[in-house]
């Protein structure tokens, strides 16, 4: 009969998630200005997407998801060095977004979703993003068959729903 040894496997545990961790970091907090692409990469991994801005600028996405409520913006300068970097999702900056934006601005502004699906009986998709709440909320935004903000807002995630037991 084998016995469980709880101190070999926290041992075992904690060597994984150093390995892990040395891998990828997951947020940009320790880049400097002029950081390299490569060494950018080197620390997050490759980015979630990379989105082309103006006049030679683009923008590498770090979107920690669909559970994790953060989307690293990392702008970077026509040579592929590091100008800056942010938190986009920000529920201020996300309601910002104006009516009749187009996705492709959307996404350069705060990253692919955590969610899409249908809008139901609406032609059009409904985009949903986790962000940085002690509420239990996610943002939503409607698009129509144009690709085209309709609407946003934010509404109840569905994974806080509590199951229910019956009428009450």
């Amino acid at each position: 009969m084998r016995l469980f040894r709880p101190v070999a496997l926290l041992g075992s545990c904690m060597v994984a998630a150093a390995v892990l961790l040395g891998c990828a970091s997951y947020g940009p907090q320790d880049l400097a200005p002029g950081a390299s692409k490569a060494m950018i990469v080197q620390r997050l991994g490759p980015p979630s997407m990379e989105i082309m801005g103006q006049q030679g600028v683009s923008r590498l996405v770090y979107a920690r998801g669909p559970w994790g409520r953060h989307t690293w913006m990392l702008d970077m300068d026509a040579q592929g060095r590091l100008l800056r970097w942010h938190q986009a999702l920000v529920v201020e900056e996300m309601m910002k977004l104006p009516p009749g934006m187009a996705a492709h601005e959307i996404l350069f502004r705060i990253g692919p979703p955590a969610q899409r699906q249908p809008r139901g009986l609406k032609p059009g998709q409904l985009w949903s993003y986790r962000y940085p709440t002690n509420d239990c909320l996610w943002f939503q935004l409607e698009l129509d068959e144009r690709d085209l903000l309709v609407v946003a807002g934010t509404s109840i995630d569905p994974q806080c729903d509590a199951p229910t037991r019956g009428p009450l």
